[in-house]
């Protein structure tokens, strides 16, 4: 297991780099998730606005002003941030030993930080006085939905991780209480399901508000999602971040899958739990006591192939919104099944023991099999009248 990129390159290319231990294996794969997704999402959305499916939105805007004291101020604090804790971690990269614990202190460099205050509020200041118009002229443009991929990435990202936050700590309420400050903070136990509804709530009520078609929106979405989910998933694997499966002793019977592919501790877990590996010194040291279903690198595959469905189907389908109702089930299912062999805290729900996940997937499923005749008997109907 890798819990950040320094072990990874230290196994992998005998390299050790003392600065990449403030670099979270499962955070890497998060921006890699997020940025993939930017890229399927923009690519779905160009074709529907070519296909005339998507529209753009006219906005009046004023162009030549200088930059305001709201702006500057803005940059500075983005800069000074930056600054201080990131050109600070690059000086004592050598001397801490718990980057999350140093991301939360109040230690850094203030040399670094005002000068990045002052770079970043100078830049600013520098490119709005370029393009200065005496006076400031107001002009109309049009903003295709894909030119919002960004604002809508951005969404997902914060409300997101909140929400996934929000749902883990309801989930695990009791573990909250014993320690709610380092709990809240810990970059281990993040919900996808919380995250998944907070942002789409998020979504949802931007794109209402920028007149973008919420059916055609969460079409393009699905794929987007699906490959966001098996990316991500990668970085649950490789730091071994505690999503894995329940105890699997039985010996491999398949001779041509390896075999921690079957079963695994997760050596050099990101969480330190289990039992001290021999001869290991200093943080990350623990292994699972019993091998475990790998069930991350599971969701991985799954996640993969339901994508390289969504994204086959997405032309062919023609009623709108009906992908996302396929990817609502195919999410719902694929998640239902992991919960089987999946460690996970279990609630009491109706007489039967369940976990929350397993309760959200079977939501998803109904409501993917409702929203979809929903929509096409919606769609005949529409196509009598016409």
């Amino acid at each position: 297991m890798y819990p950040n990129l320094y072990f990874a390159f230290k196994d992998l290319f005998g390299i050790e780099w003392p600065f990449l231990k403030f670099l979270n294996s499962f955070g890497f794969f998060v921006a890699l998730a997020f940025i993939a997704a930017a890229v399927v999402l923009t690519k779905e959305l160009k074709r529907k606005g070519r296909e005339g499916l998507l529209f753009p939105e006219e906005e009046n805007i004023v162009v030549g002003e200088p930059a305001s004291i709201a702006e500057l101020l803005i940059n500075f604090v983005i800069g000074f941030v930056l600054g201080f804790k990131v050109v600070g971690m690059l000086l004592n990269a050598g001397k801490v030993d718990d980057p999350q614990l140093y991301i939360f202190s109040g230690e850094g460099s203030w040399l670094f930080g005002i000068l990045g205050g002052l770079a970043f509020a100078g830049l600013t200041w520098y490119e709005k006085n370029k393009k200065k118009l005496s006076p400031p002229e107001k002009r109309t443009i049009r903003i295709w939905p894909h030119d919002r991929v960004g604002q809508m990435t951005g969404l997902a990202l914060v409300f997101g991780l909140v929400g996934a936050k929000l749902f883990d700590i309801f989930e695990n309420w009791s573990d909250f209480l014993k320690k709610p400050s380092e709990y809240l903070f810990s970059p281990s136990g993040l919900t996808f399901y919380g995250g998944l509804i907070c942002a789409a709530v998020a979504i949802i009520i931007y794109a209402r508000r920028h007149k973008i078609n919420v059916l055609h929106l969460t079409d393009a979405f699905a794929p987007a999602l699906m490959l966001a989910y098996g990316v991500g998933r990668i970085g649950c694997q490789v730091a071994g971040d505690g999503d894995w499966g329940i105890v699997n002793t039985k010996p491999n019977p398949y001779k041509w899958l390896p075999d921690w592919m079957w079963s695994y501790t997760y050596p050099h877990n990101v969480n330190e739990v289990g039992v001290p590996i021999a001869g290991c010194e200093g943080k990350f040291c623990n292994q699972l006591p019993e091998a475990v279903y790998p069930t991350p690198f599971y969701e991985v595959v799954m996640a993969l192939i339901l994508f390289g469905l969504l994204w086959s189907l997405r032309k062919k389908v023609k009623v709108p919104g009906l992908i996302f109702a396929i990817y609502l089930f195919v999410n719902g299912m694929e998640r239902f099944l992991i919960e089987k062999i999946r460690v996970n805290n279990t609630v009491n729900f109706m007489g039967l023991t369940v976990t929350q996940a397993e309760i959200i997937a079977s939501c998803l499923m109904i409501a993917g099999v409702l929203l979809g005749v929903f929509l096409m008997n919606r769609y005949k109907k529409t196509a009598l009248k016409q």
